[in-house]
């Protein structure tokens, strides 16, 4: 019998750690270590969605930024959406990713987050993410970080691919280095038949905003044959 995937993904990031050296200036940023409340939040959410076994696809993203996934322990959702959007609300905390501005006017183009919840999972290729200073910081960003992270990577496509997700198609948030990782590691480890790439929505936000309703439009098109 399959375990429910609120439960199974839950138990899961409330082990995951970094024990390893870093490079020298570089911090995790680990939001289930962060306090009790992102914890439960975080247990909230997959509870809310996730609480079956239905087969989700999967979007992977770079890895938690401070004011997203980084803060309120899920990825792409501030605590302004975590609040209008899920029903959740994280304290006297507030913060604002324009990130998420994107990721939920896309979900609510797809029939809000209950449907689209239902059909996808959103996570990262990294699991932690990085700060240097007050800096969001990617794993791929120094080659020593990337190499120092890529163990923990591998230990977290592998535990997605033993669930009970979809391997046919994985959808990569960002066009460049995160897909190139990502396409290059799974061409040795095959994770997934074939890696997808949408556009990062922070780069969309901060380059392309005019363009935000066709760049829905392309994402929905994407995904469509999922569904």
């Amino acid at each position: 019998m399959l375990n429910l995937i609120a439960d199974e993904f839950y138990k899961y990031l409330d082990q995951l750690d970094f024990a390893d050296p870093l490079p020298p200036g570089i911090d995790v940023l680990n939001p289930m270590k962060a306090s009790k409340e992102v914890r439960e939040i975080t247990r909230l959410f997959y509870q809310k969605y996730y609480s079956d076994t239905r087969p989700r696809t999967l979007i992977l993203g770079i890895n938690p930024g401070r004011l997203g996934g980084g803060s309120t322990g899920i990825p792409f959702t501030d605590t302004k959406r975590l609040k209008e959007k899920c029903g959740l609300e994280l304290g006297d905390l507030k913060t604002h990713e324009p990130s998420s501005v994107f990721v939920y006017e896309w979900i609510d183009a797809m029939g809000g987050a209950a449907t689209f919840y239902q059909n996808f999972l959103i996570h990262s290729v990294c699991p932690l993410g990085f700060i240097k200073g007050k800096v969001n910081y990617n794993y791929y960003d120094d080659k020593n970080l990337e190499q120092a992270a890529l163990p923990l990577i591998k230990h977290h496509l592998t535990f997605l691919t033993k669930m009970n997700f979809n391997r046919e198609v994985v959808y990569c948030l960002g066009t460049g280095k995160n897909f190139t990782f990502l396409s290059k590691l799974n061409a040795i480890e095959h994770y997934f038949k074939k890696v997808v790439a949408l556009e990062h929505p922070r780069y969309i936000m901060q380059y392309k905003s005019k363009l935000k309703d066709e760049y829905i439009r392309d994402f929905m098109d994407k995904l469509s044959e999922v569904l």
